[in-house]
Order: C-alpha cells, then sequence, then structure tokens
C-alpha cells in the first residue's frame, strides 16, 4: 500500500479547500473530529462524556425587551 507524503497531502488540502472554501473547512475539520472521538467512545466502550465549553458562535443574545 503505497504511503501518502507531504506533497500528497498538500494537494489534498488545496482540493479540499477550492472544493469546500476557506469559511466552510475549519467547520468540517470540527464536525469530522467530533466524529472520529464518538466513534473511537463508542468502540472503547467509554460511555462518559466530558463537558465542552460552549463556541463563541452558538449562542445568541437574548431578545431586546
Amino acid at each position: 500500500m503505497p504511503e501518502i507524503g507531504i506533497t500528497g497531502l498538500i494537494v489534498i488540502l488545496v482540493v479540499a479547500l477550492l472544493i469546500f472554501g476557506p469559511k466552510r473547512l475549519p467547520e468540517i475539520g470540527r464536525s469530522l473530529g467530533r466524529g472520529m472521538r464518538e466513534f473511537k467512545d463508542s468502540v472503547t466502550g467509554s460511555h462518559e462524556k466530558a463537558e465542552l465549553p460552549p463556541r463563541s458562535g452558538d449562542e445568541s443574545p437574548p431578545p431586546p425587551t
């Protein structure tokens, strides 16, 4: 099985950047990381979920009164 070198990784990143754009790429990386973490936890049997701090963009401010 051939190994992916540094040039292969650069090509993959450039193609992903062209396809998804610079705004969606971090979001895709976060969701991919969460999915991999959930998969790992389900395989190892660890069902304890660590509390993650809320992201700054997730919460909307309360409506003005």
